[in-house]
This record gives C-alpha cells, sequence and structure tokens, in this order.
C-alpha cells in the first residue's frame, strides 16, 4: 500500500475527504519527524514508537578492492513495532 492508496482508504473509512486526510497524514509524518529531529521519542501506544539512533564510526571494507575504508558515525531512526500492530499480522 502505497500513500495515496493509504489515503483513499482512510478517507472511505472516516467519510472525510481524501484532501483532508493527504493533509492529516503530512501534518502527522511532518510533526513526527521535528520531534524525532529534536531528539524526543514519539509513541502510539500499541502500534509504534520512533525514535532517535546513533550509529558510531567504524571501520568497513571496499568490497570491490578489499580496502579498509572508515565509515563516518550517522544519525538513524528506530522504528518498533507495538503489540497490536505485531498481533494484527499473525
Amino acid at each position: 500500500m502505497n500513500k495515496s492508496e493509504l489515503v483513499a482508504a482512510v478517507a472511505k473509512h472516516t467519510g472525510e475527504s481524501q484532501a483532508a486526510v493527504g493533509r492529516v497524514i503530512d501534518a502527522m509524518f511532518d510533526t513526527i519527524g521535528a520531534a524525532i529531529k529534536k531528539g524526543d521519542k514519539v509513541t502510539i501506544p500499541g502500534y509504534l514508537s520512533v525514535e532517535k539512533g546513533h550509529r558510531a564510526a567504524r571501520s568497513g571494507r571496499n568490497p570491490q578492492t578489499g580496502a579498509t575504508i572508515q565509515i563516518a558515525a550517522a544519525n538513524t531512526v528506530k522504528v518498533s513495532a507495538g503489540s497490536k500492530l505485531k498481533a494484527a499480522v499473525k
């Protein structure tokens, strides 16, 4: 399911227009992104939690040449599924 299919499904389920649902979904992800950028953890109990993570600098290997390279430190996003989301997949 892509974003437009999600918007259409939520609009059908709620009776709202697809434009309104699209704006809400965009606003939700903008808000989550801003919170994560600040370092806050976003939790929707039972469904998911999203937080900022950090990957330390490390050594790696170029698969073509076998040469050792340095991989820079990076910020990452950690997403964890909650119990209701996990139960929906069973």
